[in-house]
């Protein structure tokens, strides 16, 4: 390679060097104040939980049919979190696409309905253009949008007021601080209705069945414990020696010590064992019943799992005897309920 070839090359090196170090931008700084601008956003929030907050509440509580909630892009977005929120606490809602309801959609909402329109703006040409259609079907619509003045605010029969000092994104353009008082005033609404119609934990069980506070809330102790010959159970007659055989087969860490009508009179754990044996007891010549835990905490198969996690844990016990009328039905420990998924 020529003089003049290397001389150019290693001119051009820290030229290259220094396109390809990455640009220094503090992104941390820029996502704080995101969260900053966003948390006051949310504060203003408060000034209009009033009367017309009450009112839109006690509409929607009277109301005999679904509320519909509505908006356009990132609006729609949080309308169908808000829709979710709704029918999840109590409150019938879905969401219906502005811009489907214009061609057979609208054909969902019916009389007695009440439509939450959500905009920003409140200029939302494709909700705008379903409000004739929607009053002549003597809908209730309650908009919710960041101008009081706009059109879907003075047209509608309540309006809930979101605005916001200023947007998140520095441009002023992409929505965050408004989507995200809108997310919040959603949830409020949601979540005053839910106090209001004395909505439960196991109201809400029941819309979520599936998952995992559905089984924490739902499941009962005789859908998982075991029963028939996968009981331990001896008599008490029996020796120390066979209660341990049992508690062995059985895998409980436990057995009952029941009379011949299975009639539960105590109970014998591993960690009773460990204390027998410490006090030098021969498991050989030992009857369990004279060694037995007496009057055992026990369940009832159609007790919540909820409530058998609750009572070991007071207890402090990691197994559990179910009776019906003192009679042994069933057993379980704590991987029972593990593997259930309620701990």
């Amino acid at each position: 390679m020529s003089a003049k070839a290397m001389s150019a090359n290693t001119e051009s090196a820290p030229i290259e060097a220094a396109m390809s170090e990455p640009t220094r931008f503090d992104y941390c700084h820029a996502a704080k104040r995101v969260l900053e601008v966003e948390v006051a956003g949310i504060q203003q929030l408060s000034q209009y939980f009033d009367g017309t907050f009450s009112h839109a509440c006690q509409s929607i509580i009277q109301n005999q049919g679904k509320v519909v909630v509505m908006g356009m892009g990132k609006s729609g977005h949080i309308g169908k979190k808000i829709a979710a929120s709704f029918a999840s606490t109590g409150t019938s809602a879905f969401f219906v696409h502005p811009g489907e309801a214009a061609h057979g959609d609208l054909g969902m909402i019916e009389a007695g309905d009440i439509v939450l329109a959500i905009s920003n703006s409140g200029e939302s040409s494709e909700i705008l253009a379903l409000f004739p259609v929607l009053k002549r079907l003597n809908i209730k619509i309650i908009s919710m949008t960041g101008k009081p003045e706009s059109n879907m605010a003075t047209l509608a029969d309540i309006h809930l007021c979101i605005g916001m000092p200023e947007e998140a994104c520095p441009l002023g353009l992409a929505p965050t601080t408004s989507t995200t008082a809108t997310l919040v005033m959603g949830d409020a609404l949601a979540v005053a209705l839910l106090q209001a119609r004395g909505f439960t934990e196991d109201d809400f069980a029941l819309s979520h069945p599936g998952g995992a506070l559905g089984r924490k809330l739902l499941l009962k102790l005789c859908d998982i414990m075991q029963v028939g010959e996968a009981l331990p159970k001896v008599v008490p007659d029996a020796l120390v020696r066979d209660a341990l055989l049992e508690i062995s087969q059985k895998g409980l860490g436990m057995t009952a010590i029941v009379d011949e009508n299975d009639q539960v009179l105590g109970i014998f754990t591993d960690g009773d064992l460990r204390r027998l044996l410490d006090k030098r007891i021969d498991v050989h010549t030992t009857k369990i019943g004279d060694v037995m835990t007496q009057n055992p905490t026990v369940g009832n198969p159609n007790m919540l799992a909820v409530e058998a996690v609750n009572m070991m844990q007071e207890k402090s016990i990691t197994g559990l005897l179910l009776c019906e009328n003192g009679k042994l039905v069933g057993a379980l420990n704590i991987h029972h309920l593990l593997k259930a998924g309620v701990m």
